[in-house]
């Protein structure tokens, strides 16, 4: 499943996150599964290496996890 993480874009549906990646390579794991409810919103920056859930109530949280760069969607880089 792709999610818009724009921090604009609501989740349809409760959904487990993994990993998140971007489509320039950047790609975090939190540090365990990160479940978002409908309603939440993601704003993923790799750059900054910086991720931030928006709860529909307005409340915001920095997951932790770990940040690397993959060379091609759904292959990490040795």
């Amino acid at each position: 499943m792709r999610l818009a993480t724009g921090g604009v874009t609501p989740v349809l549906r409760l959904v487990m996150v993994n990993d998140l990646g971007e489509h320039d390579g950047y790609v975090c794991e939190p540090t365990s599964p990160l479940f978002l409810a409908p309603g939440d919103r993601i704003l993923f920056d790799g750059m900054k290496m910086n991720l931030t859930v928006t709860r529909a109530s307005g409340e915001t949280f920095s997951p932790t996890g770990r940040w690397g760069v993959r060379c091609s969607y759904g292959r990490p880089r040795p």
